[in-house]
């Protein structure tokens, strides 16, 4: 049915035509789009105003710091076929031995990695580490690059509506100013839980291990994903989502030495789900994963988790969490079909499914 003006009018029973329904509903859609390209433009001229004017060599020192990153990986590892088996994005040099950060899920598993400076020449490197619980990953390339590795900043101290900049591998041209809309929690489908990331707007379409860039040149995130930021009202407006860089420093010493942060994993299930009006559904099962040997299936209804009532996602994952380390055992209500079941899962520790075989260039 085409949305507009219909010359065949007939009334409804309010009393108004049919065709001026249809014109209202499309007036109101355009008068969202209006907004919305308003909001971003507002965004904009925020942005260019506030962004400080770096000196030109300063800016292209940064930059140098950003790095090109592929990745092959086999086609019997666990996340190739989620994944994909040739991954390609972006990294940043964090010191002057050869190591690169960048977003775990380029790396994990791979059997070759590539990397590519700003002279444009690949050099091989190899995976160092990973951590699920922030997405952070590691890799070392078999000489350093010949640039001042990037100053580490404070995510903490970037509030909603700062302007900072995206930059990936290319330079000037691979740059991107936008602004940071939210400092809200982000559940991921995944098992993935970020208290604070870094939402920010206009979306930046390779984001896959690009940096964030305060006003001072130092790095406050590493990017993650693309999302939508919901204005209530006008709609959605896409946007990416940046680890915040102060989960980094904890951490850092255990992925180059260890390959992992020693510290107790979180249990992991082996559910993808999604949540609507805060129910959580099961969208996927890993084969072979706790979940899957309990009986959890997709489109099953989680309902509680040791008895107590889950609300969306991030409530689900922090009572699932709360019940202790990897091993422990969780118990699931489920709604299954019709009929409602009690799942007991022993939980693991989600880096044991995965082909990580950290290698040390000397």
């Amino acid at each position: 049915m085409t949305v507009g003006v219909n010359y065949n009018k007939r009334e409804t029973e309010d009393g108004m035509e049919e065709g001026e329904i249809r014109s209202t509903k499309k007036t109101e859609g355009e008068d969202r789009r209006c907004y919305m390209k308003k909001f971003v433009l507002a965004i904009m001229m925020v942005i260019l105003i506030s962004l400080p004017a770096y000196g030109d060599q300063e800016a292209q020192e940064i930059l140098k710091a950003v790095v090109k990153i592929k990745a092959v990986i086999p086609e019997e590892a666990q996340t190739a076929k989620t994944l994909g088996t040739e991954r390609e994005g972006h990294g940043v040099v964090i010191d002057s031995k050869g190591h690169i950060l960048t977003i775990g899920y380029l790396i994990i598993e791979a059997e070759s990695i590539e990397v590519t400076g700003h002279e444009g020449k690949p050099i091989n490197a190899v995976f160092i580490g990973y951590d699920h619980a922030t997405g952070f990953g590691i890799l070392k390339t078999e000489k350093p690059f010949d640039v001042k590795p990037i100053k580490i900043g404070q995510s903490s101290k970037v509030k909603e509506g700062e302007p900072v900049l995206v930059a990936g591998h290319g330079g000037q041209e691979a740059v991107q100013a936008v602004q940071v809309i939210s400092r809200k929690e982000f559940a991921g489908y995944w098992e993935y839980l970020l208290e604070d990331p870094l939402f920010t707007a206009p979306a930046y379409t390779n984001f896959g291990g690009a940096a964030l860039i305060d006003r001072n040149g130092q790095l406050v995130g590493i990017g993650s994903l693309l999302s939508q930021f919901v204005i209530q009202g006008l709609g959605t407006l896409p946007c990416n989502v940046f680890v915040p860089i102060d989960l980094l420093p904890p951490i850092l010493d255990d992925m180059i030495t260890k390959g992992r942060p020693q510290k107790p994993p979180r249990p992991w299930l082996g559910i993808n789900s999604e949540e609507a009006q805060n129910r959580v559904f099961v969208i996927r099962v890993t084969p072979g994963s706790p979940a899957e040997k309990a009986g959890i299936k997709i489109g099953d209804l989680i309902l509680a988790v040791k008895g107590e009532a889950v609300k969306g996602l991030l409530g689900f994952y922090r009572k699932v969490w709360a019940i202790g380390n990897a091993g422990v055992e969780v118990p699931l209500t489920v709604l299954q079909g019709v009929q409602i079941r009690e799942i007991k899962i022993r939980s693991a520790d989600r880096h044991q499914f995965l082909m990580l075989k950290p290698k040390k260039i000397l």
